[in-house]
């Protein structure tokens, strides 16, 4: 195809097999050296790993969660730390407050309840945050 439409260029009564191997030799050499730079992705799973989702809604959701954990009562942030970013069980979180396995249950749920009440969530509402802990904390666990 680059030979026929640069024709013109062609010198008559010089080699045209010389002529033609040049052409394929460039452009040979030349889809090498685009094939060192570009990455077959031929499903498309590169490109979808190489992309991601904006984290602004994780941002301002972490700092309306902030400010909802802050109006938390001492105990009930303490139990939520321990059971839902810990990851202690809730017999563990009892026994590091001292108190009997139903009240860090009772102040977990609560403390749950009260963060779902304060940031806005319905029941089956999801919250997309930035880290895992957050996430941690925020979702029902069950009981370890």
């Amino acid at each position: 195809m680059k030979a026929w439409t640069n024709m013109d260029k062609f010198e008559v009564g010089s080699n045209l097999r010389a002529w033609l191997f040049t052409i394929l030799r460039n452009t040979y050499y030349s889809l090498r050296r685009k094939r060192k730079r570009d990455v077959e992705d031929v499903d498309g799973s590169i490109a979808d790993s190489l992309a991601q989702k904006p984290d602004h809604d994780g941002r301002l959701h972490m700092r309306d969660f902030r400010v909802a954990f802050d109006k938390l009562s001492d105990q009930q942030r303490e139990a939520i730390i321990l059971v839902g970013a810990g990851g202690f069980s809730y017999e563990e979180a009892a026994e590091t407050c001292g108190v009997a396995v139903g009240t860090i249950k009772s102040r977990v749920n609560r403390a749950r309840a009260r963060l779902s009440e304060l940031m806005g969530l319905s029941e089956n509402e999801s919250i997309e945050l930035t880290d895992s802990v957050t996430a941690g904390i925020v979702t029902k666990q069950s009981a370890a």
